[in-house]
């Protein structure tokens, strides 16, 4: 049976069902949160059959000046063969954390024109909760996939956008917390600068979460329409373009897909003195 994924997120309950699927693919997309170390003590479980996809040193441009910035479509395309995804595939993704960096890798598929996948709601913590079968990490090589990219340009923004954003009828919401956003505390990486873009909204990825996992799509919809009054465009960014990616896979569940997601983020915007910053 080929499995259709047909929503954003899908249960534990119905990977665990579907475990066996012949075109299922399960990636652990972990990444630690910023400023928040992992304990070393702790061995290392996945769900059973799961690949690592690597955020930071696989599927992000090392020689960029800033974090994870997005690789080409000729990068993304073969490192996606070389993880086994076949045009057919379908992906379930999830992390450690709950609901933190598996929406990012979601978020870059679908910029890559791929649909046939989903977030896994609550992550491994809530996989492990149900007593579901984990095992050890094991390195492994895999049959190299047909993958293609698509680019959809429309899901995702660059500094210039962002810039005419401001000036138009965009909504661009911050994923940061509120202390970040107003400038109240200093950022994770000390060479950026407090503070928020300019006609910006702040809305902390954690209000779409309850115990690390999404909320309803009727509660998202609400929360949505209270930042972007007049339905607008949303531009997601955050520190430095993965919580940013929550946001977007929130405003799916709740229907809309009018969005993009500034890859740069904060970790562009803050560092750089030649765009306008605003703390209050």
């Amino acid at each position: 049976m080929k499995l259709k994924i047909t929503t954003p997120i899908v249960s534990v309950t119905w990977l665990h069902e579907n475990i066996n699927a012949e075109n299922l693919i399960i990636f652990d997309a972990t990444i630690p949160k910023v400023g928040i170390s992992i304990s070393e003590s702790l061995e290392k479980k996945q769900i059973i059959g799961a690949r690592f996809f690597d955020i930071k040193k696989g599927f992000s441009l090392q020689n960029s000046q800033y974090p994870n910035t997005i690789l080409s479509s000729n990068d993304f395309e073969q490192r996606a063969q070389n993880l086994g995804v076949n045009k057919d595939t379908c992906i379930v993704v999830y992390d450690d954390h709950g609901i933190y960096s598996a929406p990012r890798v979601w978020w870059l598929f679908k910029t890559f024109g791929f649909t046939n996948i989903a977030v896994l709601d609550g992550g491994f913590p809530e996989w492990n909760r149900n007593g579901l079968p984990v095992e050890n990490p094991a390195k492994e090589e895999y049959e190299k996939g047909d993958f293609i990219v698509k680019y959809q340009s429309d899901k995702i923004s660059f500094t210039d956008d962002v810039l005419l954003g401001i000036q138009q009828e965009v909504c661009i919401t911050d994923a940061r917390s509120r202390a970040r956003f107003f400038a109240e505390e200093l950022e994770p990486r000390e060479e950026i600068r407090s503070g928020h873009i300019p006609n910006s909204f702040n809305l902390p990825y954690t209000e779409l979460q309850v115990d690390g996992k999404m909320k309803d799509s009727v509660a998202l919809s609400l929360i949505f329409s209270r930042v972007n009054l007049k339905q607008n465009r949303f531009i997601f960014t955050c520190g430095s373009g993965i919580t940013a990616c929550i946001l977007a896979l929130g405003l799916e569940i709740s229907g809309n897909s009018n969005y993009s997601v500034y890859d740069g983020s904060w970790s562009e915007w803050g560092s750089r003195k030649d765009l306008p910053v605003k703390t209050k």
